[in-house]
């Protein structure tokens, strides 16, 4: 393959604060990588730099002549008086005709449509949205994406990765979207602890070698430790003034400190804080209506939770999922309808707003000003600074100030602020966006545990289906329909219903008998209701599936447990294909009965 960028020895730093020491690495036409690191590590420096947007303290970067470089930045700008198509062509591409339908069609499927509203009048998530355009039509060689599914509903993130599979453009991309780095990308590079590590796979590949690497490392230091004692001994008791063969010993001793002293890697971080008590009544929503001129957000809409449920919300975007929730925390009113909540219920509310801190402030006084110690029940506490170690925030770190923070690094501070104050019911507002992989997967182990209630929207598919129990899909104007399982799951079932009515329409259809006559206006119109027989058979369906999900969850685990024996091993592998294929088939018969009205 034909080498398009080369980067050694780069070394970047702010003040003290190192990002990166000597990397290098290389990337070869028609490569698709993902750069992968902790909040605050230099990714989105790291791109800058290779956009030359930003300088280096030494090495080299050295491009292929003539190669045509595209670069969405994770917070881009435009002059606020540009229309939407004017911003696609701002940065001196032709704006030709073929050019301008082809940032039509992308806009387009992006779902934006006023071609030409003002930028300046532009929420950030359209604004974002505006620039993938603007840099998807320049059809560069090297793309470099900082974020590109942050504001992205999941109908536009599964358009973007075909997009990207059908191209030959070389990718450097930083993301967060786990299912979208499996897809895309064939290899990943890793910055962690001012060093690069390569790896020549997808996300799923990256995770095994990277568990391999850890376990490697951390063997190291723990016999370097063990050495270290003994030399440290033999330093204490030899004389100063040492032999040739003393003083080789001396320095392979200070060679050996500094793997000894090096940083371990803790694969079972876990944060475990204790949820209050939550009664059996949560809330009850009745009859709620809410619309906003002719946007209709909730159309009659009653729901009762229950304890311990675990929702996903899913929708495009401008379908009411942010409404709702902020109906539910009392922050909108509905137009009519009542919305009951439990005497024991105490929210715990992350949301797009929330995100707002005194920038003076050092991050450890953030944390105090809430509390100077969390409970994390059964006698056990935490202090604020052994709280943000669990959300990986360095000693170092927690003793700087709030402005020296990334983007990624506020999100996770704010998410502590929501969590430290022990909640039995997290509504969590795209929780997901900015935050590292590492930060992901300690959130979605805390909410796998948490003792409470979650309601949860997010983007992020590979997030929901590690956290709920089952979805409401917003359709639009007031359309909400309740799915029991996670979003794979309602993915592959919506694909089944795409392709089983493609299938109906491609069929030939008979002619009409003779005697038979079109049905009147009236009785075409009138929306069929369940018949006693199909309600029986929709509340047996809701049972079922539960049933055949835990028989699922029962046999995943017993097949990752190691103790089964060869015929336990061949009997629940043949059983889990069926036990899918069961929830697939329960499921669709289940939304059929669900589109009927019920009587």
């Amino acid at each position: 393959m034909t080498p398009i960028l080369q980067v050694e020895n780069l070394t970047k730093s702010f003040g003290d604060r190192v990002l990166f020491e000597d990397i290098s690495f290389g990337l070869a036409e028609g490569q698709r990588v993902g750069l992968i690191a902790r909040n605050g590590s230099g990714k989105t420096t790291l791109l800058n730099i290779l956009a030359g947007k930003e300088g280096h303290d030494s090495g080299t970067i050295t491009y292929r002549r003539d190669l045509r470089v595209g670069y969405l930045e994770q917070t881009p700008h435009y002059p606020a008086e540009l229309t939407v198509l004017q911003a696609c062509f701002h940065y001196g591409r032709d704006h030709n005709e073929e050019h301008e339908l082809k940032a039509k069609q992308i806009l387009s499927q992006l779902k934006i449509r006023d071609f030409d509203q003002r930028v300046g009048n532009l929420s950030g998530g359209q604004l974002k949205r505006v620039a993938l355009a603007d840099t998807l039509i320049s059809e560069p060689d090297f793309l470099m994406l900082d974020e590109p599914t942050n504001h992205l509903d999941l109908d536009m993130t599964e358009w973007l990765e075909d997009y990207l599979r059908r191209t030959n453009v070389t990718l450097l991309m930083v993301t967060h979207d786990r299912y979208f780095l499996d897809r895309v990308c064939s290899g990943i590079l890793e910055i962690d602890n001012h060093t690069l590590y390569a790896y020549k796979g997808n996300y799923s590949y990256y995770l095994e070698k990277r568990q391999e690497r850890i376990d490697a490392h951390n063997a190291e230091v723990e016999r370097a430790n063990n050495l270290y004692r003994t030399e440290l001994e033999w330093m204490r008791r030899m004389p100063q003034a040492r032999g040739h063969k003393a003083r080789y010993r001396e320095e392979a001793f200070y060679e050996l400190e500094k793997v000894a002293k090096s940083r371990t890697y803790d694969t079972q971080v876990r944060l475990d804080v204790k949820a209050s008590y939550i009664g059996n009544k949560i809330f009850e929503a009745d009859h709620l209506c809410k619309s906003f001129g002719e946007l209709k957000i909730l159309d009659d809409f009653s729901y009762i939770f229950a304890r311990y449920e675990k929702m996903g919300i899913v929708g495009n975007n401008g379908t009411g999922k942010s409404t709702f929730l902020k109906i539910l925390m009392g922050i909108e009113q509905p137009d009519s309808g009542t919305l009951d909540v439990g005497e024991t219920v105490r929210f715990g509310y992350y949301s797009q707003e929330g995100l707002q801190f005194d920038e003076q402030m050092k991050v450890i006084d953030v944390v105090r000003a809430i509390a100077e110690v969390i409970d994390l029940g059964g006698g056990r506490k935490l202090t604020a600074s052994q709280f943000l170690q669990h959300f990986l925030f360095s000693p170092e770190t927690q003793h700087s100030y709030v402005y020296k923070l990334s983007g990624g690094e506020r999100r996770r501070l704010y998410l502590c602020t929501v969590l430290m104050r022990n909640p039995n019911f997290l509504v969590l507002d795209e929780p997901t966006n900015d935050l590292d992989i590492v930060t992901l997967q300690i959130l979605e182990d805390y909410l796998q545990h948490f003792a409470g209630c979650v309601i949860v929207v997010s983007h992020d598919r590979y997030f929901m289906d590690k956290v709920v129990d089952h979805l409401l899909v917003f359709n639009g104007q007031g359309d909400i329909r309740d799915f029991p399982g996670n979003y794979t799951q309602y993915r592959a079932w919506k694909e089944a219903r795409l392709r089983h009515e493609r299938e109906q329409q491609a069929a030939p259809r008979p002619a009409p008998a003779a005697k038979e006559t079109a049905p009147t206006a009236r009785n075409a119109n009138r929306p069929r209701r369940m018949s006693y027989k199909e309600r029986k058979e929709f509340e047996a369906l809701e049972q079922e599936i539960a049933a055949l999900e835990a028989e699922k969850k029962a046999l995943e685990e017993a097949l990752c447990s190691g103790t089964l024996s060869v015929d336990e091993l061949t009997e629940k592998s043949k059983r889990l294909p069926v036990v899918d294929g069961l929830i697939d088939e329960k499921t669709e018969r289940w939304m059929e009965l669900s589109e009927i009205e019920e009587s």
